[in-house]
């Protein structure tokens, strides 16, 4: 796989701040156990990837952080304080915006409207509050330009757009609101080698704008390449943390098969 660029692999000298701590948070759907326990901490400025097979409870603890879902116990903590976080506005309002796998794009929309679905900009309340396509677009396109997402028009359809530049718009939504924390639900999934160069780069660009990112994958390869730390969670708990640099290959398969929590066998048996 292309490398992403020269400073990807650069870990932060020290860590930033604090944006967003769990502690012992479990959540039951029903007599189903899908979180036990888990302890989470997110910094500014640093890439977290979060990795598991289906089931090990990924998807549930993004809901938890994006107020989809409810722990049922535990504690979150945002920039050291105690939050409920109960609707994904209240999580937007924490400072936390998650883009999904499926990006949530308006595909007959362009780019301009596409960034800023839902967050309109209007005009005067006595000419009917029309939208400001003006102070939109160059909005847009400060975001955009931030990220290195290069779109030929700014009004051409999403729809006929790359997977990469797509989900650059889909980023660039989540940015207009100046989150402090980017969650990224399975960011290269079904991308080309290329496009998935491009996506990777993104999140290189989010944490050097000081931003915390949290990026969920089954691509080992692709969060090897940009995070800082990695996660691993099994059957609803998390087993292992590994920093960059610590760990091998080897280590996240054992820990996400758990194939080293196998007894080894005796003498007798060998």
């Amino acid at each position: 796989m292309p490398e992403v660029a020269a400073d990807a692999s650069a870990v932060p000298a020290t860590r930033g701040e604090l944006l967003l701590e769990l502690s012992g948070v479990s959540k039951y759907f029903g007599g189903v156990r899908a979180l036990h326990e888990v302890d989470l901490e997110l910094y500014r400025g640093e890439v977290v990837g979060l990795v598991g097979d289906n089931g090990a409870g990924k998807s549930t603890l993004v809901k938890v952080i994006s107020g989809v879902e409810h722990p049922d116990s535990g504690e979150i903590r945002v920039g050291g304080e105690p939050v409920r976080l109960e609707t994904p506005r209240a999580a937007q309002s924490a400072g936390i915006h998650t883009v999904y796998q499926d990006l949530s794009l308006c595909d007959n929309l362009d780019a301009v409207r596409n960034v800023f679905l839902g967050q309109e900009l209007t005009g005067s309340l006595l000419r009917g509050r029309p939208l400001d396509r003006h102070r939109m677009e160059a909005a847009a396109r400060t975001v955009l330009d931030s990220l290195a997402v290069r779109v030929r028009s700014m009004s051409t359809p999403v729809g006929g757009l790359s997977g990469g530049q797509r989900q650059g718009i889909a980023i660039g939504r989540a940015l207009i609101s100046d989150p402090s924390l980017v969650l990224l639900d399975e960011p290269t999934a079904a991308l080309g080698v290329s496009q998935r160069t491009e996506v990777l780069e993104l999140i290189v660009r989010l944490r050097s704008q000081n931003r915390g990112v949290l990026v969920i994958s089954h691509d080992l390869k692709d969060v090897q390449e940009v995070a800082d730390r990695i996660v691993v969670m099994r059957l609803g708990s998390k087993v292992a943390e590994f920093a960059r640099g610590q760990y091998s290959s080897g280590d996240l398969v054992a820990a996400i098969t758990g194939a080293h929590d196998a007894p080894r066998p005796s003498e007798g048996d060998r």
